[in-house]
Formats: C-alpha cells, structure tokens, sequence
C-alpha cells in the first residue's frame, strides 16, 4: 500500500467519524413541547414590538414537566393544617368544654379576630354556633365539631366560581392580568400559574410589564424558560408598561397562544400613579383582546394590611379573583373569608410554599377541613 493511498483512507475516515459525530448531535436536540410551541415558532413574522421584544425561551437541555393542579392541594393539605393548627384546635377546645357560658364565647370570638375572619363574620359565626349549641344542647365533640365545620364553610361560601378564566375565544388568546404590591410574590405567581397552564396543554406567553423593577422581567423570563413559554418584554428600563402589554397580547394572537399572563408593576410610593397605570394597562390592552381576569395577589401573612391593599387595587381596576400567597406561613386563615366579604370576589388560587408547583386552585371544603381537622 503507497503512501498517498494511506494518507486517503485516513483524510476518508476523519471525514466519516465527523459525520458520525454531526448526526449524534442533531439527534439529541431537544424536542419541542406540547406539540412543538416552545415560543420560538414564527418568530420572524411577528409584527414591530415598539421596542419590547419577544424572547426566545432560553436553551436548556430538558424542558420540566409541571405537576398537574389537581389534587395540588390534597397534597399540600398537611402544610396549611399545620399552619392553622392554633386556630382549629383552639376553637374545638374552647367548644369542648364542660361548661361554654358567656366567657368561653367571647374567648371564641377574640380567636376568631385574631385569625383575621373580621369583625362582622366572627360575630356571625358565633351568634350562629350560640343558636345551634343551644337548640341541640350536645357537648359531644364530634358533633360540635361538625357544627363548627357546617359554619366555618357556610363563610367561606363553597358556592362562589373559582375558577380562573383560560379559555381562548377564536383568533383571541385569553388575557390574564395580575397586580399587587412588590414583594408579594406577584411575579413568582405569574411565573408558578404559567406552569399550571402548561401542566394543562396550554400555549401560553407571558408579558413582562413591570418595568420599573429592572429584575422582574428577568425573573418572569427565567420562570419562563423552565417550561418552554416565550416571554414578551422591554430592554429599557422605565418603559411604557402599557406598551409591552399590548405588544405581549398582540404577539399572543400572532402565534395563536391559548392565554397571556401579563405582570404588572406594584410599587405604591405614589399610590394614585400606580392606580392610573394599571388602569391604562387594562384600557390599551383592550384595545387588541378582553381582558378575562383580574388576579390581586396577596401576601396573607400581611393580615388586615392585604386587605388594605386590596381595597386600593380594586379601586383602580375591576378584580376578578384573589390569589393568596403565603398561607402556610400564617395561623390566620380567616383573611381568605374577610378578603372575599371585603372585595366581593373570590378566592381562586393559593400558594402553600416556595416550590414552583406550590401554588393551588383554592377549594373551600378542603381549606375548612384542613384548618379542623
């Protein structure tokens, strides 16, 4: 054998392992989820954004899986029972005892104050267990407590619709608008209701219009990225809120996407310019789709203080439902009822802990049971 004919089958083999190794790697490409919407389809055709931008969700090796919402909140049951754990042992021990006079009464009362239930629904409630106490004369505890679940829930009202409205209208994505105060865990929400909708099979985007908190839309794009959802946002800090959130739901209708979760700003130094904002945020995003939700999201370690907040909100824009974050974290489970009584709204969402898929659509039977139980 010559030695050009070795120098050929060399250079020929060189050139066969590349190939080899080209193909390896197109091969382990990540495939797109749900039916290959990851954000990036289309991108090139999307109109002008006015200076915000569609981001790409960035490239990572395995798009998670988000954990389905039912039963999120049978499984995280333990968490808000433990946290509540003062306020139903206390109220069972108070009806247990040998004697209930007007003394115990009121001590059931002032714990029911101190879990945040409000003025008028404490004193509903026990005006209302005073009259069945009396007219059934038990001290069985069993029975008292059953007479305490029937109640606790006739105030949480298992009738209101709690449902979180997702459902595109044709050539419309469905429009989800969030508010609340900074450091409520607003955009975190946004970011953990984004991998809901995908745990569903919906195409979703999000629209960053906090863009007076240089991290948020960083913070919202990252959440993004986890579950293949393409973020809508703005690269100059201080821009028009308003804007990005017209540009993120008219970039939802061009790539068809099933709902746009839009993030807004929630600085309250001047509460009358944060108010006039969100209300021009609703108003220029109507303009290109109806806005089907609302979501306040509060802290409810905040107490009274949420509710506070929520009055201010509610105010400048017409909400829709509450999203309680933090509930494992207090003893005062009754602000999900002086919240709904305040506003006249539901609570629709809760969030349980600090994992990505802690946050629950909100249940009365269950939230009532796991604060007796």
């Amino acid at each position: 054998m010559t030695t050009q004919l070795m120098w050929i089958l060399v250079v020929a083999a060189v050139v066969v392992l590349l190939l080899v190794v080209f193909g390896v790697l197109l091969l382990r490409r990540p495939k797109a989820p749900r039916g290959g919407y990851t954000g990036t389809r289309d991108l090139d055709d999307l109109p002008d954004l006015d200076g915000a931008e569609v981001v790409e969700d960035s490239p990572v090796a395995t798009l998670e899986r988000p954990e389905s919402a039912r039963g999120r909140l049978q499984r995280l049951r333990g968490r808000l029972a433990k946290s509540n754990t003062v306020l139903g042992k206390g109220l069972l021990m108070l009806l247990s005892r040998e004697r209930i006079d007007q003394d115990t009464w009121d001590e059931i009362e002032d714990t029911l104050l101190m879990a945040d239930l409000g003025t008028d629904a404490s004193l509903e409630l026990v005006e209302n267990l005073k009259k069945r106490v009396r007219v059934t004369g038990t001290k069985d505890p069993a029975e008292l407590k059953a007479l305490l679940r029937e109640e606790m829930l006739a105030l949480v009202d298992p009738t209101l619709d709690r449902s979180v409205r997702t459902e595109a209208v044709p050539g419309k994505p469905a429009v989800v608008l969030v508010v609340g105060v900074n450091g409520v865990g607003k955009t975190t929400t946004v970011g953990k209701l984004a991998r809901v909708l995908v745990a569903e099979d919906k195409d979703v985007l999000l629209g960053g219009a906090d863009t007076f908190r240089a991290a948020a839309a960083d913070q919202l794009e990252t959440w993004g990225a986890r579950v293949g959802v393409p973020t809508v946002r703005s690269e100059q800090e201080g821009a028009d809120p308003a804007s990005v959130a017209y540009d993120a739901v008219t970039a939802g209708i061009e790539q068809e996407a099933d709902v746009v979760l839009v993030d807004t700003a929630g600085r309250l130094q001047n509460k009358a310019g944060l108010m006039d904002q969100l209300g021009k945020v609703k108003r220029v995003i109507e303009k290109a789709a109806a806005v089907d939700e609302v979501l306040l999201v509060i802290d409810a370690t905040t107490g009274q203080n949420g509710m506070a907040q929520a009055k201010v909100f509610a105010e400048a824009v017409d909400i829709t439902g509450i999203v309680l974050t933090k509930l494992d974290g207090t003893a005062k489970g009754g602000i999900v009822v002086a919240i709904q009584r305040g506003l006249g709204v539901p609570v629709k969402l809760i969030g349980l802990g600090e994992g990505p898929d802690d946050l629950a659509p909100f249940n009365a039977e269950q939230f009532v049971d796991a604060i007796i139980d």
